[in-house]
């Protein structure tokens, strides 16, 4: 797949009105599920579908914009264990999630993606405030 046919590199993925932040190599967004308060996505701007398909550099500014989000998230929503995944099975574009675990998880052991709910949407204006609780965590 090229970078034409990625749905991340078309814009059709994430919402657009879900974005964060932009934190160099990759963009953050909400992820439209919030049933684990704080689920974010960190999109790399461009096409790659591997870590090794990156050079050492750009691999290594890519880290450290997981780990700021990683940090602003863990701080807004005062989480007791951050979850990073990074698959592309579904989406074949790097991307990371990261996902706030909090201490009323209600199933701390198992990964978000066995945890059976119902998807939660935020209203526009929870979207907006949860957007901005994150980016007031990631600017301090």
């Amino acid at each position: 797949m090229t970078g034409d046919a990625c749905v991340a590199c078309a814009g059709g993925w994430p919402r657009a009105d879900h974005r964060i932040a932009d934190l160099g190599p990759a963009v953050a967004y909400l992820n439209e599920d919030q049933f684990f308060p704080g689920w974010a996505i960190l999109v790399l701007k461009r096409h790659a579908t591997e870590l090794y398909h990156l050079d050492p550099a750009e691999r290594s500014r890519l880290i450290d914009a997981v780990s700021t989000l990683a940090r602003g998230l863990a701080e807004a929503f005062k989480a007791v264990k951050m979850n990073y995944e990074l698959l592309g099975n579904q989406v074949p574009h790097i991307h990371w999630h990261i996902v706030p675990r909090l201490s009323d998880d209600p199933a701390p052991r198992l990964p978000a993606w066995m945890v059976e709910h119902a998807p939660q949407s935020l209203a526009a204006v929870e979207l907006e405030a949860r957007l901005q609780r994150i980016r007031d965590h990631l600017a301090s």
